[in-house]
């Protein structure tokens, strides 16, 4: 959820025109997202040596979706059930003056909690960061993860904060006139990565 150019505008950190799709074109279609997922699962399972204590926290709403792709990849490889669940951030972020009330999303904390465990955030585009640093506050309000990792289908750049992803689907390098569109199967009815141009004036970036 950490970029301007979401599909919904719950989702959204800055105005969307009619025409910001305009010229979109793919960079990632299904098949393509698929590998990278797998490709992820298993750089989680060899950075956690077996994933044994692995749980998966999607930030809505496409960052949900992606979660729960990888918890399914993770327990093909692992043939264990890994955890996931959801992370609403809606309360912690830092630009809630500055944009209209927002509908919270919903948290969804696995039953044996995250005290103790590997959490790995999961969110489909990483901008400036200011996403996963409401996302590391509202964790720190629920429990004591052992360590926290970031998980992300695109990295577009642009960062605001010192905050890296540990596992990347695409780093796709933009311009901030430039919009990244994740659409997914679960929430648009089709899996695909647009890059478009932006056509109306951008917002403050989040």
């Amino acid at each position: 959820m950490d970029t301007q150019d979401k599909q919904d505008p719950q989702d959204s950190q800055e105005p969307q025109g009619p025409h910001d799709t305009q010229d979109a074109r793919p960079v990632l279609e299904g098949p393509d997202i698929a590998r990278v997922l797998t490709r992820i699962a298993h750089e989680i399972v060899e950075r956690a040596k077996g994933a044994d204590d692995v749980v998966l926290l999607g930030i809505p709403t496409r960052g949900v979706f992606l979660g729960r792709r990888l918890a399914a990849k993770l327990e093909q490889i692992t043939d264990r059930k890994i955890p996931v669940g959801s992370l609403d951030i809606t309360m912690y972020r830092d630009d809630l003056r500055m944009h209209p009330p927002r509908a919270l999303a919903r948290t969804e904390i696995p039953g044996d909690g995250i005290d103790g465990k590997l959490v790995v955030l999961v969110d489909d585009v990483l901008f400036s960061g200011r996403t996963i640093r409401a996302a590391l506050d509202a964790l720190n309000d629920i429990g004591r993860p052992r360590a926290v990792q970031l998980a992300v289908l695109v990295d577009r750049g642009h960062r605001e904060l010192p905050i890296r992803a540990d596992y990347v689907g695409k780093n796709l390098p933009t311009s901030l006139r430039e919009t990244v569109k994740v659409q997914l199967a679960e929430e648009d009815g089709r899996d695909t990565v647009l890059l478009g141009v932006r056509q109306t004036a951008p917002g403050a970036q989040h």
